[in-house]
């Protein structure tokens, strides 16, 4: 199972967390407190950490091809609810 994951600078990473966890709780098996956070989408899994400096991501897909598109997903999310600030998302494919 191809996995990645990401830490986004952020001062708001509970902010955002808790965002995507609830704009997606309608459509998808999610579990959060303002701390972490997990959604099982269609096409993956989605863990996230929040701490005082960074919003931690570890994504986790069947293949490939939905890993990449679950990794645009989520930032796509994830940079419109931060639309106050610039965020960058370097994703890391495990090896």
């Amino acid at each position: 199972m191809p996995t990645s994951r990401a830490d986004v600078a952020t001062e708001h990473a509970s902010r955002y967390l808790q965002q995507l966890c609830k704009h997606w709780s309608h459509k998808f098996p999610v579990e959060f407190d303002p701390q972490h956070g997990a959604i099982q989408l269609s096409i993956g899994r989605t863990v996230m950490d929040a701490d005082d400096h960074a919003l931690h991501i570890a994504l986790a897909a069947d293949d490939e091809a939905s890993l990449d598109r679950l990794e645009s997903v989520v930032a796509d999310h994830i940079k419109r609810f931060a639309f106050r600030e610039e965020l960058s998302f370097d994703w890391q494919k495990a090896a």
